[in-house]
């Protein structure tokens, strides 16, 4: 069946698939959530604010809720949401509402201790819906985890600094990945937003037959 996407803000996102709604690190408050359904499935991607939002989680529905977390985020959950919580590391998979949900690293290069993110402390994730392979990158660079992803249908990749990619690094791993159709996302930094429009034209200039996809992730 047809599978619905619905731009938010930043990083955040919702999937509609088979009568099940998914949450993506949701960000914005309830306002920006109006007139969608109450989620299924949250999924949070990490720890930073505009990933795991106390306010936003506190302000929207989550009477029927499971929230797909790494552990680090599992610690930091409003305490009356802890209950709801299903803790899924790199590299694990589950199934929840009839979605495989697959957990891969995000992580800043090189690897230190002290990087804005840190490898094994937050989750990428894969969901499998209906046959169908979506890729949700979280602040990530472009690790070698994601360049040898394969059978992605639809693909959400982050490119702001100085917290993950600039353009060259995200077009070049997703001409690496290639996955069929990609949405750039999470593209505000500390400079204002990143050049999208650059971005597709790297990824049209290396002919890989992707269908890059600009939305407004920023609305006024």
């Amino acid at each position: 069946g047809p599978l619905m996407i619905q731009p938010i803000l930043h990083g955040s996102l919702v999937l509609t698939w088979n009568d099940k709604t998914i949450y993506v690190d949701p960000y914005g408050g309830a306002k920006a959530f109006e007139g969608i359904a109450a989620p299924d499935l949250i999924l949070i991607t990490d720890i930073h604010g505009d990933h795991l939002n106390a306010e936003t989680l506190n302000a929207i529905k989550t009477d029927k809720s499971k929230i797909i977390v790494p552990q680090a985020v599992a610690d930091q959950l409003p305490e009356q949401l802890k209950g709801k919580a299903v803790v899924l590391s790199n590299g694990n998979r589950i199934t929840e509402s009839g979605i495989a949900i697959s957990a891969l690293p995000m992580y800043n290069l090189p690897e230190s201790a002290d990087s804005r993110h840190t490898k094994g402390r937050g989750n990428g994730y894969i969901l499998t819906l209906g046959g169908k392979m979506v890729y949700v990158s979280g602040d990530t660079e472009d690790i070698p985890e994601m360049r040898a992803l394969k059978n992605i249908d639809v693909a959400f990749v982050c490119m702001n600094l100085p917290y993950t990619m600039d353009i060259n690094q995200a077009s070049s791993a997703v001409l690496a990945f290639k996955p069929k159709i990609v949405y750039p996302y999470h593209y505000r930094g500390q400079s204002g937003l990143n050049d999208v429009e650059g971005f597709k034209k790297l990824v049209d200039a290396g002919k890989a037959n992707i269908d890059v996809r600009l939305r407004n992730w920023y609305p006024e």
